[in-house]
């Protein structure tokens, strides 16, 4: 597969589990999924705003970026981890980065180390 052709697989495959975790709905307060996908720059979002109570909620539940041809999870709070959702889709271990995991810990964990 040429670079391009993975580069836009990989940019579908992100947005798609994005959307999907965006549809479920918190069941505490009043809290609003948005997405935030920027193609050009490849960051892809998934943030919660809304509020609890008197209490303000606001910030990402999952932050990906694609950068030098390979996936860069800075956040993720799902249980199910995103990480493992993208091998189910195919993609390779070695073209995921656990960026939220520190540098010298990354070579333990299975996926790419940069």
């Amino acid at each position: 597969m040429q670079t391009g052709d993975k580069l836009e697989q990989y940019r579908q495959i992100i947005q798609e589990i994005l959307t999907e975790h965006s549809q479920v709905k918190p069941v505490y307060g009043e809290i609003a999924m948005k997405l935030v996908f920027d193609r050009e720059r490849d960051r892809y979002q998934l943030l919660r705003t809304g509020w609890q109570g008197d209490r303000r909620v606001f910030g990402a539940l999952i932050h990906i970026d694609i950068e030098d041809g390979k996936i860069w999870i800075q956040y993720d709070s799902t249980e199910i981890g995103v990480a493992n959702e993208l091998t189910d889709q195919g993609i390779p271990k070695t073209d995921i980065v656990l960026a939220y995991h520190a540098p010298f810990m990354r070579q333990y964990n299975g996926f790419a180390i940069a």
